[in-house]
């Protein structure tokens, strides 16, 4: 069987460049070659193989099109019996953040927006024409999965560290193009692996909209933060001070960094930046607040906002030092979440211009969602949370 089905990739490779669907059939191929390995795992037995932890049996093929961009996938989906329904598991992952793209473009599309490439996205996605009807269908059944997401309970598991961040999307509201705040929250558990746990689109960075979401997290379970990270947004810190009131805050060194740099020339930037790289390597609390002051004394005649910034904002970037060392460098900025804000980047841009709130919230949402799951199958640690649970055991004997 396994030879028969490399052969037939060897024929589909061999043809790739000498048919104009060569890519459509080699994908199809690829397609039922993992559907077939599926099946086999959720019955526990190949083809004709008697075994006593098989589960059910095969029960004959159901037709099936999948659209992507090499074109229609004609797919013969196995069916089962005797057991649990067969699903491919890719069919959700893969076309869930494509559809919430196809919404958002096929609204523009029936709106009349005046958008760029619009009719173009539609034809590449859809192969054609998209009607009304099966755009509402599809806004439905992802509107149902991401309030399942969104809604979920988080008191399984404590999450030790927060990080937060936000970024802007073009929204048309009242006829009018207006940016839009996307706020992104992100956790990690005791097991030191990531998880998205909420996201929102609105108006701006306030304090009620990250009240709003803090307030949020909480009602659905969220317990045991023990730092949250963020950049030093007025609406943030206001938000935290009502809603995790004791918990400590990790100044984004990242921010600090960029905002110290924005307030001299560039011509002397790269001074800076090596200035205060120096003075956030030091280890220990007071060394680093000892060479933040040295510093703010030599930039403070040509640059007084330097050294005003320096000395009302270091040692909000210090709190990471109360925490394991192998943890601070993961939790001295955001980092982590922007750069799944430049992943959100690349998929937004197909849009443009978002004919809703709604639009802009399902396809943020869905690429969320993609991550998160992406996240799980990996397995990946991004802390060593023994080492915290040591440092706490130690504090309190002391």
């Amino acid at each position: 069987m396994a030879d028969q089905s490399m052969g037939q990739v060897g024929e589909a490779l061999q043809g790739l460049f000498q048919r104009e669907d060569g890519v459509k059939t080699l994908l199809e191929l690829l397609v039922k070659l993992q559907m077939n390995e599926e099946v086999r795992q959720h019955l526990q037995a190949g083809h004709h193989e008697r075994c006593e932890d098989r589960q059910g049996y095969r029960n004959g093929y159901k037709p099936r099109k999948l659209k992507t961009r090499v074109g229609e996938l004609e797919l013969e989906v196995p069916q089962v019996r005797d057991c649990e329904p067969y699903q491919p598991s890719f069919f959700g992952r893969y076309q869930r953040h494509e559809r919430a793209i196809l919404v958002a473009c096929a609204e523009m599309y029936f709106q009349g927006v005046s958008t760029r490439n619009v009719q173009e996205v539609l034809e590449k996605m859809c192969g054609g024409q998209i009607s009304a009807m099966t755009v509402s269908r599809v806004a439905q059944e992802l509107d149902e999965k991401l309030k399942e997401f969104r809604q979920r309970r988080l008191d399984q598991t404590s999450w030790p560290y927060i990080k937060i961040d936000a970024r802007y999307e073009k929204v048309r509201v009242a006829g009018k193009v207006i940016t839009q705040a996307v706020l992104v929250t992100l956790g990690i558990d005791t097991d030191g692996r990531r998880r998205i746990l909420d996201w929102s689109v609105d108006n701006s960075e306030s304090e009620s909209t990250w009240g709003e979401i803090f307030k949020g997290l909480k009602q659905r379970g969220l317990e045991g933060v023990k730092l949250i990270i963020s950049d030093a947004h007025g609406g943030i810190r206001s938000a935290m001070s009502r809603h995790f009131q004791g918990v400590p805050w990790q100044r984004c060194q990242v921010h600090f960094k960029r905002e110290l740099c924005a307030k001299v020339s560039y011509k002397r930037r790269n001074e800076l930046m090596k200035d205060i790289k120096a003075v956030l390597a030091a280890e220990e609390n007071s060394m680093v607040l000892m060479m933040g002051e040295e510093m703010a004394v030599k930039w403070e005649k040509t640059y007084p906002a330097v050294a005003r910034m320096l000395r009302e904002g270091l040692e909000d970037c210090l709190t990471v030092l109360s925490f394991p060392a192998d943890h601070r460098r993961g939790l001295a900025s955001t980092n982590m979440v922007e750069r799944l804000m430049r992943q959100l980047r690349k998929r937004t841009a197909v849009v443009g211009v978002f004919p809703n709130r709604a639009s802009c919230d399902r396809l943020i949402g869905a690429l969320l969602l993609e991550v998160d799951e992406q996240w799980q199958v990996e397995d990946h640690c991004c802390f060593a949370m023994g080492m915290l649970n040591q440092e706490e055991v130690a504090m309190m004997r002391a």
